[in-house]
């Protein structure tokens, strides 16, 4: 399917590997000149992208300096990926609401909240101007609030519920905002070595491999197996594209059956 897509432009947050690199390299691929950011500019985001930007997105000036970016070298933003997000295995705590102090739920929150209400807010009177996209890529977290680190899946909930107010507001000015919520995907966030999934493997006492095999069955994955970020990166396509003309304020699940609930 020709997605009709050459010649626009993207900004794809967290594009450094996993989900956000095979979006920029799904985008690409279309035709779309994409302008990469992330904290650490890998030689795979390079490759695939006409700009890079390094900067810390989980800071107002970050988002900001990487929106900036994108209007200078590419003069317009037609599309707009709120990526970036997850947080750092190291600094995360795994326990319950008493064992989290404030600082994990404020750097949880800056960087899969506010990171993309900053970067939303620097593109949108140019992605108005050209009647754009955006998608914002969430989590099942958000509707399974008790899994993962404290503070994650609320913020999560938050930018689905972020998605909803600003397709409310800018449909009727031309504007398409979605999102995209994956479950397990087998992206460095699960599969690296010093990754969140090992922190979790670790955690329960199990060898991170054997960990990474038993997920499916663990999480009631219908499909039997984790989603890869290529997946994710077909359906973001999708809804930067006027194929999805019609389609605002929706969140799409992409989990192998994981929630099993409408």
């Amino acid at each position: 399917m020709d997605l009709e897509l050459t010649g626009k432009t993207a900004v794809v947050t967290g594009a450094g590997r996993g989900i956000g690199l095979a979006v920029a390299q799904a985008l690409s691929a279309e035709g779309v000149r994409v302008l990469g950011a992330a904290r650490t500019i890998t030689p795979e985001l390079k490759a695939v992208a006409d700009t890079t930007v390094s900067a810390d997105l989980s800071t107002p000036e970050g988002a900001t300096a990487v929106v900036e970016a994108a209007l200078s070298d590419m003069g317009g933003i037609d599309i707009l990926v709120n990526n970036v997000g997850g947080g750092d295995a190291d600094e995360l705590t795994l326990g319950g609401f008493l064992d989290i102090e404030d600082q994990q739920w404020r750097k949880l929150f800056d960087l899969n909240l506010f990171s993309a209400v900053w970067s939303t807010r620097a593109a949108l009177p140019s992605i108005r101007e050209r009647r754009g996209a955006i998608i914002n890529i969430s989590s099942i977290n958000s509707r399974l609030p008790a899994v993962g680190p404290a503070g994650y899946s609320e913020a999560k909930a938050a930018l689905t519920a972020l998605s909803k107010r600003l397709s409310e507001e800018f449909g009727p000015q031309g504007v398409r905002v979605n999102t995209v919520s994956p479950g397990v995907v087998g992206s460095s966030l699960w599969r690296g070595a010093d990754s969140f999934g090992a922190k979790v493997a670790a955690a329960g006492g199990i060898g991170h491999e054997e960990f990474l095999a038993a997920v499916p069955q663990e999480f009631g994955i219908s499909s039997g197996r984790i989603t890869e970020p290529e997946e994710v990166a077909a359906l973001v396509a999708f809804l930067a594209s006027e194929k999805a003309a019609n389609i605002l304020g929706a969140d799409y699940v992409i989990d192998g059956g994981t929630v099993k609930t409408s």
